[in-house]
């Protein structure tokens, strides 16, 4: 018996309108990431940046997070940050570049395989950079050629995608580049970071740098336009952000706004528009994190959110955003420092642990942009004024900034009185924090690569209590060395080795010369079993310019055990060199370190005059 007809057209119209609702039940995502930029460098959301008008037509169809922050001012640390949903510091991803992959916490996976348990399809264009194990299942293809149209008919996916354009790297150019090359942006007219010289240089660099945000423009332009052509535009949540500060000097690798702020806006799709609350349009002033994007995603396509994570989702229901940020910086390549950094409201807040590394240090890498190479020389020839001499010149334990009105951070208001109760309420957040997550740097990264590999987050739960003695040491920086130098003599002569150099760090943050304390600390750089305890004693001694420290600084560098040991030696070695206590390495060699590789090598060339471009000559040495 043959069907009317119109029934027909009726069962045919029900049926394909159930298949278009089975194919657009749940949302599709693509994430557009450019490389090293902060929020300074778009006019979207800092006076001066370029124009970017593809990203401000994304941000009238959905929400621009005016402040978004990624955690980590560096590549491997804001990705592992960002694809774990976790605080580096507490799983041990916190030191760029890895010299061993952690494994991902127990009961814990990247977040994209949570989406493949959902149907979803998965793409990577094609960055991953993570300093954890991603395990199985993440993606379903990481390549140049990844792409969404892969996948299967109508099933969702979950789209990664980084641009390279905007890296750091493009701007390793060279003095001839400037004469030949011109840019599109009148160097005459970009607006100068207050820290930075007004030279020919840096305006120039700035100048090239606006002109790659606008090649990113374009880049997210060519993106959309695809899904649109795809009929998927409104199917689809996009969402475009920098991968972490940058790029000019003092940004990336830097606990800064410039280091760690970055523009985040996400497009709305019409077709899921009731999964967000605001207005297409909305500006978001409360803070979100990289550890909040992957829950973000989650929550939007109904995956179940994982425990044993950080982050929290900030769209889709149940979503909150954030009342202050945190924020960390520990090795960046060859140079080593350990900054946490906050901010609330309009106020940031920088916990220095080892004030004494200025931000200027050495480092190989950031010294091939020739902006960050002349200014070192203007610093040098006395050529620079307060505020551009900062980079060069030791910083304080702590600093409160008012990013409102200071939005480069340049005047610390510590000392001022009537911010008493906000700095108070900064340190006791940082303190909370800090403890919250077992903070892993309290120990050398030597220490975490010897002992807590087989699962960094459990061994920071059993040394809780450590890390918490640890914790207290450092924090007698806060206090005047009047009143805490009992509790200094009493680290530095504790069976504990780890609690001796922090005695020793904050012996050398205070900078005071007491006759019974230089006797204890050149004993232990004399003395101590642990050549990480004598380099940090030899430092002391030759910041305050008591002994010379070159002595306990071969000797420990003989009996160092690792690479990472090594070179967390030679920053000391770089430090004192370059900093105004005279003792100079020169002699330094190959020779005398018992461990090679990419970032000792670079410090023995620095030190000792040579190209780390050019080979160096040394005997056969160990690897690890």
């Amino acid at each position: 018996m043959f069907m009317p007809m119109r029934l027909f057209f009726i069962l045919f119209s029900i049926i394909k309108t159930a298949a278009l609702a089975n194919a657009t039940e749940k949302p599709n995502f693509v994430w557009i990431i450019s490389e090293d930029n902060s929020i300074h460098y778009l006019d979207h959301f800092f006076p001066g940046g370029a124009d970017t008008p593809n990203i401000k037509k994304m941000a009238q169809h959905g929400i621009t997070f005016d402040n978004a922050f990624s955690n980590a001012p560096v590549c491997s640390v804001a990705r592992s940050t960002l694809i774990t949903g976790c605080y580096a510091p507490r799983i041990g991803t916190q030191y760029h570049r890895k010299t061993l992959m952690v494994p991902m916490p127990e009961g814990v996976r990247m977040f994209p395989s949570y989406l493949r348990d959902k149907g979803y399809y998965t793409t990577n264009r094609s960055k991953t950079d993570y300093n954890a194990v991603p395990g199985k299942g993440v993606w379903h293809e990481s390549s140049g050629k990844a792409h969404w149209r892969k996948r299967k008919e109508g099933q969702p996916f979950f789209h990664k995608a980084s641009y390279g354009t905007s890296h750091e790297s493009s701007l390793h150019f060279t003095a001839r580049a400037m004469e030949t090359q011109s840019t599109k942006h009148d160097p005459d007219s970009v607006r100068l970071a207050p820290y930075h010289p007004d030279t020919p240089t840096f305006r120039y660099t700035h100048a090239r740098y606006l002109d790659n945000l606008v090649k990113i423009d374009d880049v997210i332009g060519k993106v959309v336009k695809e899904l649109e052509e795809d009929d998927l535009l409104e199917d689809t949540f996009i969402f475009y952000f920098g991968d972490h500060g940058g790029v000019l000097p003092r940004s990336k690798g830097y606990a800064y706004e410039s280091g760690l702020h970055v523009p985040l806006v996400v497009r709305v799709p019409k077709n899921f528009k009731h999964l967000v609350k605001n207005d297409n349009g909305h500006r978001e002033k409360k803070f979100v994190e990289f550890v909040d994007f992957g829950p973000t995603v989650l929550n939007l396509s109904g995956a179940v959110i994982p425990g044993g994570i950080d982050g929290r989702p900030f769209l889709g229901q149940g979503a909150q955003t954030r009342e202050y940020t945190f924020n960390y910086a520990d090795r960046f390549d060859e140079k080593y420092d350990f900054v946490r950094w906050l901010r609330k409201g309009k106020y940031s807040y920088q916990r220095n642990f080892q004030p004494f590394n200025f931000d200027g240090l050495q480092n190989d890498y950031r010294y091939r942009q020739l902006a960050f190479e002349e200014w070192r020389q203007l610093y040098k020839k006395g050529k620079l004024n307060a505020v551009q001499k900062q980079f060069f010149e030791t910083r304080p334990v702590e600093a409160l900034y008012d990013v409102e009105n200071d939005p480069h951070e340049t005047r610390n208001l510590a000392a001022d009185p009537d911010l008493a109760k906000v700095l108070n309420e900064m340190r006791s957040l940082m303190s909370s924090k800090l403890h919250k997550i077992n903070d892993l740097s309290f120990f050398p990264e030597p220490i975490m690569l010897r002992e807590a590999m087989e699962s960094p987050v459990d061994y920071g739960k059993n040394k809780s209590d450590h890390i918490k003695k640890l914790m207290n040491i450092a924090n007698l920086q806060l206090s005047p060395y009047e009143e805490v130098q009992d509790q200094i003599k009493e680290a530095l002569l504790s069976d504990d080795p780890w609690s001796r150099y922090w005695g020793c760090i904050v012996a050398s943050s205070h900078r005071k010369i007491n006759e019974e304390q230089v006797r204890l600390i050149s004993k232990l750089a004399d003395t101590d079993i642990e050549p990480l305890v004598r380099c940090r004693a030899a430092e002391f001694l030759g910041i305050t310019n008591t002994k010379d420290p070159r002595p306990a600084i071969r000797q420990a560098l003989k009996m160092s055990s690792m690479a990472v040991e090594t070179n967390l030696i030679l920053n000391t070695a770089v430090l004192l060199h370059d900093g105004p206590s005279g003792f100079k390495f020169n002699e330094l060699s190959m020779d005398d370190v018992n461990h090679d590789g990419r970032y000792v090598e670079a410090r023995i060339a620095y030190l000792s005059n040579k190209k780390t471009s050019a080979p160096i000559k040394k005997k056969k040495r160990k690897k690890g």
